[in-house]
């Protein structure tokens, strides 16, 4: 048990990404389709940024004095990965481009079709 609630943000970011995934699958509604995978980019950029975390880390390896040999030593493990941050900002402006570009189909098909029920629209097409 002692497991389970020691990473409880693993369980918060499955079960939001279970939440995005059941909206994406089984709502009809567009608007709902696109917050459901919103909902999804986000737990996954969430995920990905807790994982780089590491406890007792520092920030970033700024040299600050020398050793007596006039080289600076650096202890790469005791320092946090940029990587995983700066890729998740990449993937935020993605989502956010995503976001944009779906909600802007869904405003044209509600134009064509004056619904956004994926069902209604699927009979319109055919």
């Amino acid at each position: 048990m002692d497991f389970i609630m020691a990473k409880y943000n693993y369980w918060i970011y499955i079960i939001l990404m279970m939440v995005g995934f059941y909206a994406m699958i089984a709502k009809s509604n567009l608007i709902k389709k696109i917050i459901g995978m919103n909902i999804f980019q986000t737990a996954i950029i969430l995920f990905f940024v807790s994982i780089a975390y590491k406890k007792g880390g520092a920030d970033l390896p700024i040299l600050t004095h020398a050793d007596a040999h006039g080289e600076h030593a650096i202890q790469v493990a005791q320092y946090l990965n940029p990587l995983p941050h700066v890729l998740m900002l990449t993937a935020i402006v993605v989502s956010i481009a995503t976001l944009g570009v779906a909600l802007a189909i869904a405003i044209m098909m509600y134009r064509k079709y004056h619904t956004l029920e994926e069902d209604e629209i699927l009979k319109a097409i055919r």
